[in-house]
C-alpha cells in the first residue's frame, strides 16, 4: 500500500474537475470560431474564465490561462523585461525562488540583465527590508507568496506595497500558496498605481486537483507586458493559441472548491501536519523542523535530519510505501543540495540532509502513522548508525 505525502508537488484530481473536463471534451469548437459551434466553446472558455477570477479576485479579462505555473512565470517575467523601460536594467530576485523563477532570470542575466539578490531569513522568509532596499530603479521583482520547500509564508501584502512605493513592476508566484493561503490580486495591488506593484500572480491548476496542464498568470489592465507566444490576438496577445475550454472549465472548478474548503482543510491538516512533526520529532531526537514554525504552510513538514543523507531516507521510505521528497518536485531526480536551506545560512551538508513531507486534500492520519512508523528505521539506516548485526 502506498501512503502519498507529496502533494506540493502534484495533488490528485478532483473527481468533479475531472467530470467537468469530461464534459467540456463534448462542446466541440474552436472558442475563437465565430460560428455558432465556436461560440458555444467560447462562452464555456469565458464562464470558466469569471470563475477563476472570482475566486482569485481579479477581473477576468485580468485572467490569462497557461499550460501551468513554468509558463506562467516565464511569460511574466520574460514578458515585464521585454517590456521594460529604458535605463532599467535590474531584476530582484531573492534567495530561495522556485527554479521557473531562477532559471528564467538566469536567463535574462545571460541576455544583459543585472540581478539583485535578496536574502532569506533563517526561517526561509524573505527580508522585506532587504526587499525593499533592492527596488530602486529596478526593471521588475518577483517573489514567492510561500516558500515551496520549507513552507513559510511571506508578506505578499508588504512586498507588494514596496514595489508599489518603488513604482517597480512586481510578479507574484502563488502557485504553492494556491488552496492554502487567502488570495486577491485586487487586495493585493491596492496601492499600485498604472503599471506598478504587483501587476502579475502565477497559479497553477495541478496543486489543486485540476488536470496537469492548465495554470493561469492574473496580469493587471494596465501592466505593460510582452507576449511569449505570437500567432494570434488571444488573451490580450499575451498568450495565442488555441485555449483550452475543457482544462479551464475543470481549473474553476477545482479552484472554486479548493477555496470552499480552505480554511476548513487548513485546520485539519495543521492537525495531521503538526502530529506528524511530533511523531517524528519522537522516533528520531536530533531532527530539527526547518521553516517558520507557526506562519507556514498548514501541509508542509519540511525537516533536516542530521547525518543521513536525504537521498537515501527518501529510497529507503519509498520501500516502505511512503512517497515524500527532498525539494521541489522539478529538481527530482538531480542529486544537489538544496539552495532554499542555503539560502537559510545551513550549510551545504545541512541542504542535503532534508525532506519534505507535504498533506493535501486525501491525506488522513493513516499516512502520517506510515511515515511515524518507518521513519525510525530509515534514519538509523541512513546515517549508517546501523549495528553489524
Amino acid at each position: 500500500m502506498r501512503f502519498y505525502l507529496d502533494h506540493a508537488a502534484t495533488t490528485p484530481l478532483r473527481p468533479e474537475a475531472r467530470d467537468a473536463w469530461l464534459d467540456a471534451t463534448e462542446v466541440v469548437g474552436n472558442a475563437s470560431s465565430t460560428h455558432g459551434a465556436g461560440q458555444d466553446a467560447r462562452r464555456l472558455l469565458e464562464e470558466s474564465r469569471e470563475r477563476i477570477a472570482a475566486v482569485l479576485g481579479s477581473d477576468p479579462i485580468e485572467v490569462v490561462l497557461t499550460s501551468g505555473g513554468t509558463e506562467s512565470i516565464n511569460t511574466a517575467l520574460r514578458g515585464l523585461w521585454a517590456a521594460r523601460g529604458s535605463g532599467a536594467d535590474a531584476i530582484v530576485l531573492p534567495d530561495g525562488e522556485h527554479h521557473a523563477s531562477m532559471d528564467t532570470v538566469s536567463a535574462l542575466a545571460a541576455e544583459g540583465a543585472a540581478v539583485r539578490r535578496v536574502p532569506l531569513d533563517g526561517t526561509g522568509r524573505i527580508e522585506i527590508t532587504a526587499f525593499t532596499e533592492a527596488l530602486g530603479g529596478a526593471a521588475l521583482a518577483t517573489a514567492l507568496v510561500a516558500n515551496n520547500e520549507v513552507g513559510t509564508i511571506n508578506d505578499a501584502a508588504a512586498l507588494a506595497g514596496a514595489a508599489a512605493t518603488a513604482r517597480v513592476p512586481l510578479h507574484l508566484d502563488a502557485v504553492g500558496a494556491l488552496g492554502h493561503v487567502a488570495l486577491s490580486f485586487r487586495n493585493l495591488r491596492a496601492d499600485a498605481g498604472a503599471g506598478v506593484g504587483l501587476v502579475a500572480m502565477s497559479v497553477a491548476g495541478h496543486k489543486i486537483g485540476a488536470p496537469v496542464g492548465v495554470g493561469a498568470l492574473v496580469v493587471a489592465r494596465t501592466a505593460k507586458l510582452t507576449g511569449l507566444l505570437h500567432g494570434g490576438a488571444q488573451q490580450r496577445g499575451l498568450r495565442a493559441g488555441t485555449q483550452d475550454v475543457a482544462g479551464a472549465a475543470a481549473f474553476a472548478v477545482a479552484l472554486e472548491r479548493a477555496e470552499a474548503e480552505r480554511e476548513s482543510e487548513a485546520a485539519r491538516l495543521t492537525t495531521l501536519r503538526d502530529r506528524l512533526i511530533d511523531g517524528i520529532r519522537s522516533a528520531v531526537p536530533p531532527a530539527e523542523l526547518l521553516g517558520d514554525p507557526v506562519d507556514r504552510l498548514p501541509n508542509n513538514v519540511h525537516v533536516l535530519f542530521p547525518g543521513a543523507v536525504g537521498e537515501s531516507l527518501l529510497f529507503l521510505l519509498d520501500v516502505a510505501g511512503v512517497a515524500a521528497s527532498t525539494g521541489s518536485a522539478c529538481q527530482a531526480g538531480v542529486a544537489e543540495p538544496s539552495h532554499v536551506v542555503m539560502a537559510m545560512g545551513r550549510s551545504e551538508q545541512d541542504a542535503r540532509n532534508v525532506l519534505r513531507f507535504t498533506l493535501g486534500r486525501t491525506s488522513t492520519d493513516a499516512d502520517v502513522d506510515a511515515v511515524l512508523a518507518a521513519i525510525g528505521d530509515a534514519y538509523v539506516r541512513a546515517s549508517g548508525k546501523l549495528s553489524a548485526h
